[in-house]
Formats: structure tokens, sequence, C-alpha cells
């Protein structure tokens, strides 16, 4: 499939956005939205400190490990009928989800979201470079309002998930995307470009299993490590194991006649600088909103709603960064400034942060390091996300906007995961005791800062180098 875009009346070029960053909205806010349920949820199934993480882990595995096989599907056989097909499997996941009465249902019903997310994500810049690639002005345009609203889907979900978790209860995080995925299959037909049905070629099913089968064995592994022990034997074959899988599945990739990631494509310029950037902005941003959302509410006490409400600011800074700043910043500096001045202020703000108190309060200990968090992230993701997707071939639209994905979103579920293991072995799983959860929040936000400044480095040499 090309990229080529049709002729279309502009007004409904534009509509045809709206739901397409409404698509990028909802499958990074369906990673966020539980996390202020997260307590409830907890106490409701059963879940342990240390298992509690795997609410977002098992969405955000599922949907990092099945986005390469989204893409190479969405180039196979369209992109508007794998967008459809997408919110469909994300609207049965949501049902299952908000009805799970035990762990195993609920974390199968966040595994089946994380699919069609994985369907959705990379069909959607697909369709959008359809819709904007011939033009670079208005190109940089639409990818500022479709990259506005992942952040803006993350932190806008914190607060919807309060005022829901507040004032209904906690399924309904899960249920509002019933209603959503509904309007979206309707409106998909109306005001997207069918374009061509796809390429002919095959679909490699088990390196999609390969490489989700081994992030979770991966992650698994370094989420259990604090309480197994790093010296069990558990643990070093979850890891093992891991790394295993994932070698296998480069290995497969750089073997078979039709890969699900042709491992050539990052021979492109700057496209495996622009992915490595998203790796690791994903590593630093989401455990930093994990452990953010729980400090607010275990340590600073504050209820649901006022939880939520207390990182609009953040959001509302992402937005306008990233619509009225970053595409500025990157047609006047190109983009491996911003991207690494970006990255530098995420790395700055997440060590603000990590100096937060047992009897702290939001307006001395949170909001000025957030915001300095968010311009950071306003900065960087914007040329980092625009330069990986137009370094591929038109014909691969489907492949980059799905290891673009699989970066930040492996990156996310890697940096929760050790974050996670940091955290727990600081102090984070003593509940009732402020002193020593604010302690392992602060491990990592420590942590995270550490990998936005190596993300922050690595991005200026591989700029350079390429």
């Amino acid at each position: 499939m090309t990229t080529a875009p049709e002729t279309r009346p502009n007004t409904l070029r534009w509509w045809a956005l709206g739901l397409i960053a409404l698509a990028q909205f909802m499958v990074i806010m369906d990673t966020s939205i539980i996390g202020v349920a997260l307590p409830r949820m907890r106490d409701a199934l059963g879940f342990t400190p240390s298992t509690l993480s795997w609410v977002f882990n098992a969405y955000v595995i599922a949907f990092g490990g099945l986005l390469l096989l989204g893409g190479r599907l969405s180039d196979l056989f369209g992109a508007r009928k794998l967008f459809a097909t997408g919110w469909a499997i994300l609207l049965a996941g949501s049902v299952l989800a908000g009805a799970a009465g035990n762990v195993p249902i609920e974390l199968a019903g966040r595994i089946v979201q994380g699919a069609g997310a994985a369907l959705i994500a990379p069909s959607a810049l697909t369709l959008l470079m359809m819709l904007f690639g011939s033009n670079p002005k208005e190109l940089t345009k639409a990818l500022a309002l479709y990259g506005a609203a992942a952040p803006a889907g993350g932190t806008a979900g914190v607060f919807l998930g309060g005022v829901i978790t507040e004032y209904l209860s906690w399924p309904w995080v899960f249920y509002l995307n019933v209603p959503i995925a509904v309007l979206a299959l309707f409106a998909t037909r109306a005001v997207l470009p069918g374009g061509a049905s796809g390429t002919r070629g095959t679909v490699d099913v088990i390196g999609a299993l390969t490489v989700t089968l081994g992030l979770g064995t991966l992650v698994y592994g370094i989420v259990r490590a604090p309480e197994a022990g790093w010296a069990a034997a558990e643990t070093w074959i979850a890891l093992g194991a891991g790394v295993v899988l994932l070698a296998g599945f480069v290995l497969r990739q750089a073997k078979a006649r039709t890969p699900l990631m042709r491992l050539s494509i990052f021979r492109a310029p700057r496209l495996g600088a622009a992915n490595l950037a998203q790796v690791f902005l994903g590593a630093a941003w989401i455990p930093m909103w994990f452990f953010l959302n729980l400090y607010l509410q275990q340590v600073l006490g504050f209820r649901a709603f006022p939880a939520g409400a207390a990182l609009l600011p953040m959001t509302a800074l992402i937005m306008l960064g990233m619509i009225a700043l970053a595409p500025r910043v990157i047609g006047r500096f190109g983009p491996k400034l911003p991207i690494v001045a970006g990255l530098l202020l995420l790395a700055a703000g997440l060590g603000w942060l990590a100096l937060v108190r047992a009897n702290g309060s939001f307006w001395v200990d949170v909001l000025p390091a957030s915001l300095v968090e968010a311009l950071g992230m306003s900065l960087a993701f914007i040329p980092s996300l625009s330069t990986a997707i137009s370094a591929a071939r038109p014909e691969e639209g489907g492949l980059a906007s799905g290891i673009v994905n699989t970066g930040y979103q492996v990156g996310s579920a890697l940096g929760l995961a050790v974050m996670t293991a940091l955290a727990a072995a600081s102090g984070a799983g003593a509940l009732g005791d402020p002193a020593a959860l604010t302690n392992g929040y602060s491990v990592a936000f420590i942590g995270s800062a550490v990998l936005a400044l190596a993300g922050a480095v690595l991005a200026a040499v591989t700029f350079r180098r390429q």
C-alpha cells in the first residue's frame, strides 16, 4: 500500500485527521486511565503491590509486541480495514476488562485491548500520511496535532479516570471506550480514505508471537526480581528466556523471505536515531506518570478526582507545546536540537520531582517539576515521531509507524518494569508508610531521570553520525 494522498474535500480531510487523532488519544489514554483506579482495582480484584503494575503492562506488552504485526497487516490489507478491525477488538477487550471479577480475567481484557490498539496505531499513522504526505507544511501541522493527542490522552486519561472512579466505579474506566469505539466505527467509512486494498505478501505470525512473548517474559523477570530475589533461578530463567526470544526474533527477521520487520529499514537516515529517542521517552515518561499518580493518592492523600485534576496543568502545557512551539522549533533548528533539549528538560524535571517529601504538597513538590517535564516531552516527541515516519519509503508507511510506536511502548514496558523493581526494593511496597512509599517513588523518579539523560546523550551522538 502506498501513502499517496487521495483527492478529497479539504474539510473532510481535517475531519479525518480528527478521527485519527482521536484514535491516538484513545490508545494512549487506555494506558493511563487505569492509573487513578489502581488502588480500587487492587482491593476489588486482589492484586498485590508487586503485581499491580501488570494492569498497565498487560496492555502495553500486547500493544508494543503486536505493533509490528499491525503495521505489516496495514500494508497488506489496507489501513482503513485494519483501523476499523482494531476498534472492534478494542471494544471487546474493554467490555471484558470492565466486567472482570478476578485478576486473570482483568489481565486477559487488558491484553485484548492492547491487541486492538496494535492494529489502530500503525494504520492511523498510515492514513495520516495518505492524507497529508504530499504537502510538507500540512504534514508538519497534522503530525503536531496527532502527536499532541498522545501525551494529552495519557494525562487526560488520569483526569477522566479520577472523575469516573470518584463518581461511578472503576469498571467504567473501561466501559468509557464502548460508545467511543462505536462512534469511530461508524465514522471510519464516512471520513477516512479507502486507498489501495493493500499489497501482496505473507504475515510472519511466528515472529509477532516471538517478540511479544520475549518482551512479556523479560518484563515478568524484572518485575518479579525484588520478590523472588535477583539471584533466584526463577529470575534468571525468565530474563534469559526473554533475551533468547528477542534475539530469536531479530535472527528470524534477518533470514525470513518476508520478514515482519525488514532490518535494512534502519539504514534510512535518522530512522534509527529517532526511534531510539522514542524508546527513551517512553521509558522515562510512563514510570513518572505511574508513580506520580500513586504519590498523589497514597502519600498526599488525594482522592481519585483531585488526583486526576492535579495533572491537568501538565496536559495543557504539553498540548500547547506540541501544537504551537514544537513545529516552530523544528522549522528553525531541525529535529536534533529539540529532541536533545526536550530529553534534557525531561531529565531535569524528573530530578526535581525526585525531591518529593512524605509531608509535601502539590504546589511545591509536584506542579513545578511536572511543568518542566511537560515542556521537555512536548519538544522531543514531535520531531522524533515525524523523523521516524518520514524516513521510511512510502510503501512501508505501516511498518515505519509500527516500529516507532513499538519503540515507545517497549520503552514504556521495560522502563516501568525496571522502576517498579527499584521502587519496590526501596520501600514502595510498604502500604500505609508514607516515608517508605515516598522513598521508593523518589528512587523511581531518579531512575527515570537517568533514562531521559541517557536518551539525550544517545540522540546527540546518533543524530550526528547519520
